[in-house]
């Protein structure tokens, strides 16, 4: 943990908070969080902890279907490198085969 307490402005509220990330970290992840809130609330309206909670939540839900789409594309990358696996391992034993054959004296 850095120790140095960072302001962050969140909903036209500010925060200090000290975390282990970065100051320019912290600041990036709050301007999300405000953009989130902003487009729950409109323009010039109070945040209430009620659209601060809906704002968290649909942050959640943004990350648990991005952590669904990583998965399945992660079990289909590991599909097809298995297909393609078994497709090089046919070809390089055909490949010795025929080698093999060429290759056999006669007798």
């Amino acid at each position: 943990m850095s120790g140095t307490p960072v302001e962050l402005r969140v909903g036209g509220q500010t925060y200090r908070v000290v975390a282990s990330s970065s100051e320019d970290e912290l600041k990036r992840l709050a301007e999300i969080v405000d953009a989130r809130l902003r487009s729950l609330t409109g323009a010039g309206r109070q945040v209430s902890p009620h659209t601060l909670l809906l704002a968290a939540l649909s942050l959640a839900h943004d990350l648990e279907e991005e952590r669904a789409r990583r998965s399945t594309l992660e079990a289909r990358s590991r599909e097809m490198l298995g297909t393609l696996i078994t497709r090089i391992d046919a070809a390089i034993s055909a490949t010795a085969e025929r080698t093999e054959t060429s290759e056999a004296p006669e007798a």
